[in-house]
Order: C-alpha cells, then structure tokens, then sequence
C-alpha cells in the first residue's frame, strides 16, 4: 500500500471529517513527510518498530533553540504519526499498532501567574496610564486595551479567539459563542466590569472596521494580532511594577485558577477553557494545591 497515497487520504480525512483546523493539518503533513523521507517509507509496510526507534533517535538528536529538539517538540511528529496509524487500522490496513508509539516523557509544564494584587494593577493599568498622559488622541488606545483586559480575565479566551471576535458583538446578554481549536463551538461569560469595557471602546471608536479590536495608525486599522496583544500588555505589566513573565495567556491561567481555587469543578473549567481533553485541564489543579491543604488543615481530623 503506497504510503504517500494513503498519507493524503488521511489529511483529507482530519480535514473533512474530522474538521480538523488547516493549521493542524499543514502541521501533520509536515510531521508525516519528513518522518517518510527521513526513514524512506514509500510503502505501510515500512513503518515498523525498527524505522520509528530509529526516527526518534534521529529526532533527540537534532538541534533545538537551546541543545536538543525539545521533547515536546519531537512528541508533536510521534501524534502525527499514532493518528496515521489510527486511521490505516480504521481503515483496515494492517501494519504498526498505534499504540507501539508512546509518547517522550516531558517536564512538567511551567504556569506563569500573577498574584491578585498584580492583576489589579494590570487591570487599572490602561486608565492609569491616560490619566498620566491626558493625550486625548490616545484615549482610544486605553480603551481598547482596558476592554481587551477585562475580556481575557472574564471569558478565558486564547487570544487568537479575542482576535477573531467582530465589532457586532451583542452586549445585551451575559454570554457568547466563540470558534476555538478544531471549529469548535463553546460558550463564554461576560461579566460586567468586561461589558462596560468594550462598550466605552466601541462608542469611542470612529472606524468602519469589521473586527472588534483593531490596531495600527487611524488611517490604517488592521485587526488586531495576537502580537500586538502580547506587546501591549507586556507594556502595561512594566508599567504595573510586574517583574514576572506575562502574557495573554498568563490571563487564561489567572482565569482557570480563579475558577478552581473559588471552588469550581474541574469539568466545568475544562468546558469553560474549550480543553479536548481534561488532561490539559489537570495542570491547574497543582497551582491550588495550598487551597487544598487549607481544606485538609481546616475539616480533616477534627474529632481526634
């Protein structure tokens, strides 16, 4: 059976039935080829124990940012090709189980967060900093940043989902539809405080740009990028005395661990964040561990 046949039956397979993002695609067609071209796989039959162990020595042995190709890195061809396997026995094509491929294991990964008083003075960050300059050709830009603030502590989007997000955003209600990975639809809550925000913005704003959040000179606007968001708010975390590390996406994390260290369910959270899996969702949990030895302090015990 020709593998590179049977490769491009599989691609149009994620990407028609499985609705699998193009991104994701491009990123598994880029996995599978270099593993066929590396390990010269020209039929299914040439997958086998031998050619994957040697794939992987071959990939630890590449060079990464810093030594190495990172394990996370060298795990993303291994899902490529467990998913392929998947879909030739869906198929009925024999050749590799699946399951012979496991995965590198990988360090435990890292949490940038901030503590409560620090998210305060990101969020007050943007007003703050109008009041400072008083240039009324910049109050636009304070706005849009307050509400983009308030938006990702509020919902817990990715950014590149608030970056998608239209001007025609009905505000009347407290919740929202959004596209996330894999065109896949989740709803979101808006608070109040998130509301009021992107209401000022969108009375203060003169253009005709589709898109929510826009960004450039007022001659041109373009919609706003997941880097642009990254540098605006690394900007306001300096200004808000932040030594630490933080992004847009330190927001999800403040977002998901509000939610459990106030005593949210994990499930709920994982539905909430738009997690596939709840594995993803399980990395929060060590970051209230010290709400959980309260917990045991306070109710374990009490009768001895």
């Amino acid at each position: 059976m020709d593998a590179a046949q049977m490769k491009r039956e599989f691609l149009e397979y994620i990407e028609i039935e499985r609705g699998r993002a193009v991104k994701t695609i491009e990123n598994y067609d880029h996995y599978l080829s270099r593993f066929f071209e590396q390990m010269q796989i020209k039929q299914v039959g040439d997958i086998t124990e031998s050619s994957v162990r040697e794939f992987r020595l071959w990939l630890n042995r590449q060079e990464g940012v810093n030594g190495s190709m990172k394990r996370k890195t060298q795990n993303y061809y291994l899902i490529a090709l467990r998913a392929f396997l998947k879909f030739l026995r869906k198929r009925g094509i024999s050749g590799l189980a699946p399951e012979y491929i496991e995965l590198a294991k990988v360090p435990e990964r890292h949490i940038d967060l901030i503590t409560a008083a620090e998210l305060k003075r990101l969020m007050d960050a943007p007003s703050e900093a109008y009041l400072k300059e008083k240039k009324e050709d910049k109050k636009i830009k304070y706005l849009r940043d307050a509400a983009i603030l308030e938006l990702l502590f509020s919902t817990g989007l990715r950014v590149s989902e608030l970056c998608a997000l239209d001007s025609d955003l009905d505000l009347t209600r407290d919740e929202m539809s959004v596209r996330g990975k894999g065109e896949k639809i989740r709803v979101v809550f808006l608070s109040e405080a998130s509301k009021l925000a992107v209401r000022q913005y969108l009375k203060a704003r003169k253009d005709m740009n589709p898109a929510l959040f826009v960004d450039g000179r007022p001659d041109k606007l373009h919609r706003i990028t997941p880097r642009d968001i990254q540098r605006h708010i690394k900007t306001y975390a300096t200004r808000a005395g932040i030594t630490g590390k933080v992004t847009p996406h330190t927001m999800r994390h403040v977002f998901a661990t509000d939610l459990l260290s106030n005593g949210a369910d994990i499930r709920s959270v994982q539905q909430l964040l738009g997690h596939a899996s709840i594995t993803t969702t399980q990395i929060y949990t060590h970051v209230t561990d010290a709400h959980l030895r309260e917990v045991h302090k306070k109710f374990h015990s009490r009768g001895r």
